[in-house]
């Protein structure tokens, strides 16, 4: 072909001494007019076709293919491969331009085709996130392990081709470059050691609600690669965190609350110390119509009357009163509290439901709530919770209790209005 482009140039009139770049010149533009003319083909007819047969299949799994982008960058190969194939029929072989032709196409076949592979690896990762029962195989790990690998050897080749010396020529001097190459690397290889450790820990999976208060992550994980662990917060900002990081400090995974039966209450009503009184007997006859403690009074004023010598219930504080049992209006309502939960249809019933007294402080006498819902999506509990606390804090004041909260503008501004009084 070199001789007919050359042959037609001489009788078009060229001279002798530009016959050869000239026709060089023509060469390279047919070789790259016919590449882009099958990139074209390629793309637009060929992997339009494939895109019809994949979509009308049944198969899942194929759409992969196209959404990790494997047909369009195996596209890329189509114009590389034309020209090497082209090349020598349009061109002179020892050509410099022929040379330089064929050495730029295989430096970026050698590209493409680790492009490839890792769109191939790309697609064998989300096939498995989707279909894995367990996600503690740290298979994207692995897979960028390979990736590395992939295109540490494309750029070998590469060198090597642009040398012209053989890859083994190459690989041997990289013993002399160990020490270098760990130092570059040291992230890659403490991410790596990380994310196995992870993996036969059963630390982290994709899609466990992690908090790390040192990076300020607070959310879902959506990847764990070799480097870094990314977290979805609950903003919908996303933190990227080192894999090392993970075990090398603490962290808090809700993996076991999500696979419990409930979701903890752990929340205090704070008492007014001041309105802790004894109960006379007409507050304690009130309170027998009240459902929720009938059972209890009943029984603790049957043990109070076995011990007792006076058994008239006094609100008065004297040395009878001292020297005898009373029930008390914190401790009656610590125990309808108990009885309102474990009649609660949202508080799970066979994990640990208690009411304590927690040590009083200068705000008062905390009286905490310990137990657990049924429903553990958050919205929900956080329902749950707030209803729960909207009954005892309205319900507080029937036992004659104050919940402590500092004085506000309008305590004061009714302090003055009954001094003016």
């Amino acid at each position: 072909m070199q001789a007919i482009i050359t042959s037609w140039l001489s009788e078009q009139g060229i001279h002798a001494s530009y016959l050869t770049l000239a026709a060089n010149c023509i060469g390279v533009l047919l070789i790259l007019t016919i590449a882009a003319i099958g990139f074209y083909i390629t793309k637009n007819t060929v992997l339009s076709v494939i895109d019809k047969i994949i979509r009308n299949s049944k198969n899942t799994w194929d759409d992969q293919l196209f959404e990790s982008q494997v047909f369009t960058r195996a596209a890329t190969l189509v114009p590389s491969v034309l020209v090497l194939l082209l090349t020598p029929i349009f061109l002179d072989a020892d050509a410099a331009i022929s040379v330089l032709l064929i050495l730029v196409v295989r430096i970026a076949l050698c590209f493409q085709v680790a492009r490839s592979i890792s769109a191939i690896l790309n697609v064998i990762n989300t096939l498995y996130q989707q279909t894995a029962s367990e996600r503690y195989l740290p298979l994207n790990s692995t897979l960028q392990v390979i990736k590395l690998a992939i295109y540490l050897v494309a750029a070998i080749l590469a060198i090597s081709l642009l040398l012209d010396r053989s890859p083994l020529y190459l690989l041997s001097g990289l013993g002399a470059l160990t020490a270098v190459l760990i130092l570059v690397f040291q992230d890659t290889i403490k991410g790596l050691v990380a994310s196995i450790q992870i993996s036969a820990n059963r630390m982290v999976a994709p899609g466990d609600w992690i908090e790390l208060p040192k990076y300020g992550a607070d959310g879902d994980v959506i990847e764990i690669g070799i480097n870094t662990v990314k977290v979805r917060n609950f903003d919908k900002t996303v933190t990227t965190v080192p894999t090392y990081a993970l075990t090398s400090g603490s962290f808090k995974n809700w993996r076991g609350m999500f696979s419990s039966d409930g979701r903890r209450i752990k929340r205090a009503i704070i008492i007014d110390v001041s309105s802790i009184k004894f109960y006379n007997q007409a507050q304690l006859d009130e309170l027998k119509s009240v459902q929720l403690l009938s059972d209890y009074l009943e029984k603790k004023l049957a043990e109070i009357q076995a011990q007792k010598t006076d058994s008239e219930p006094n609100s008065e504080l004297t040395v009878a009163t001292i020297n005898s049992r009373q029930l008390t209006n914190i401790g009656t309502f610590r125990a309808y509290i108990t009885a309102y939960l474990q009649q609660h249809p949202k508080v799970q019933k066979n994990m640990t439901c208690m009411v304590r007294q927690l040590p009083a402080t200068e705000v008062g006498l905390p009286i905490e709530l310990y137990c657990f819902s049924n429903d553990k999506k958050w919205i929900n509990y956080e329902a749950i919770q707030a209803d729960i606390f909207d009954h005892l804090y309205a319900a507080a004041p029937l036992f004659g209790l104050r919940v402590f909260q500092h004085p506000s503008g309008y305590d004061w501004q009714q302090a003055k209005v009954n001094a003016d009084a």
